[in-house]
C-alpha cells in the first residue's frame, strides 16, 4: 500500500497582542495537512476518519470554500484558474482542523498549491469568523527551496471586535516540511499590533496517530471556539475598545501581491 501524502502536525498556537493592552495566549493543538485529491482514499484506508460522513474524525467539503456541497478540490482549482494558475497536475494540500465528534471551527485554513514539479506556487489563507463568514487571501508565492517570503495586504475581513479594520497583515510564508510554521502579523500606522502563529512537527497520518490524538485532545475543536470566547471575555475585562462589524467585502477573495522581504533560512 502506497504511503499517504497527507500528514499530521502537532504543535502550538500562539497569539500575542502588543497594543493598547498586552495580552497573550498559547494552546497545544494538532492540525491535518490533507492532500485534497487523497480524501476519497483516506475515507477507505482509515477507520477513524471519514470524508463527508460522520466519524470520530471527519472532513466535510461544506466546512470550507464556498460552503456548498461540491468537492473542495474542484472549488480551489476554479479559484486558481480565475487568478491565472492552471495547476491541474499539481497537488493541493489543506492545513486545517478536522471535525471531532462532528464539530469543528477553523479560524484559519491554509491551502498550499503546487505545480506538477512540486514547486509551491500559491498559498490561500481562508479566514473564518464567529459570524459564519469567510474570506480568503490569495498569495502568489513562486517559492524556491530554502527561502522564506513575507507578503502584505490591507485587512479586508472582520475577525475580532477588539481589532480595528484599519490595519495590515504580514504573511510569513514557508512550505510544509518536517516542521510547519504559519506566521501572520498585524500592523497599523503605529507599528505591530498582533503576532499570531502555528508551529508544529509532522507525524504520519494513521489510525494509530488519530487514536493517540483523540486521547490527548478529545475536545480540541470545542476548545477552539470556547477559547475564542474566553479570550474575548478577558479582553473585554481589560477595557479594550469594541469595533462594530462592517458589511463583509463583496469579493470573497483578496489578492495579496505586495512582497516585502525575502530571507534565507
Amino acid at each position: 500500500m502506497s504511503k499517504l501524502c497527507s500528514t499530521v502536525y502537532e504543535g502550538r498556537v500562539f497569539h500575542q497582542r502588543l497594543r493598547p493592552t498586552k495580552h497573550r495566549l498559547s494552546y497545544k493543538v494538532f492540525s491535518l495537512l490533507l492532500d485534497l485529491d487523497e480524501l476519497p482514499d483516506l475515507h477507505y484506508r482509515l477507520k477513524l476518519f471519514s470524508y463527508n460522513q460522520f466519524n470520530l474524525f471527519s472532513f466535510w467539503d461544506k466546512d470550507f470554500g464556498s460552503g456548498i456541497e461540491e468537492p473542495l478540490v474542484q472549488y480551489v482549482r476554479k479559484i486558481l484558474c480565475k487568478f491565472g494558475y492552471n495547476l491541474s497536475n499539481g497537488s493541493i494540500k489543506l492545513l486545517c482542523y478536522p471535525r471531532i465528534f462532528g464539530y469543528v471551527f477553523n479560524p484559519l485554513s491554509v491551502y498550499y498549491c503546487y505545480d506538477s514539479s512540486n514547486i509551491l506556487r500559491v498559498i490561500i489563507c481562508e479566514v473564518s469568523n464567529t459570524f459564519n463568514e469567510r474570506h480568503s487571501y490569495f498569495i502568489k508565492v513562486g517559492h524556491k527551496e530554502g527561502q522564506n517570503k513575507v507578503f502584505s495586504c490591507k485587512k479586508k475581513f472582520y475577525v475580532s471586535p477588539f481589532m480595528d479594520m484599519e490595519s495590515t497583515y504580514h504573511f510569513h510564508i514557508s512550505p510544509p516540511s518536517d516542521r510547519l510554521t504559519v506566521f501572520i502579523d498585524q500592523h497599523d500606522d503605529k507599528g505591530p499590533l498582533l503576532k499570531a502563529s502555528f508551529s508544529g512537527f509532522s507525524e504520519d497520518l494513521s489510525d494509530k496517530t488519530l487514536f493517540y490524538l483523540l486521547l490527548k485532545y478529545p475536545l480540541m475543536t470545542v476548545k477552539v471556539i470556547g477559547g475564542i470566547h474566553w479570550e474575548a471575555i478577558r479582553l473585554w475585562n481589560k477595557g479594550l475598545k469594541i469595533f462594530s462589524r462592517p458589511v463583509p467585502p463583496q469579493e470573497p477573495i483578496t489578492l495579496v501581491n505586495k512582497h516585502l522581504t525575502k530571507t534565507k533560512k
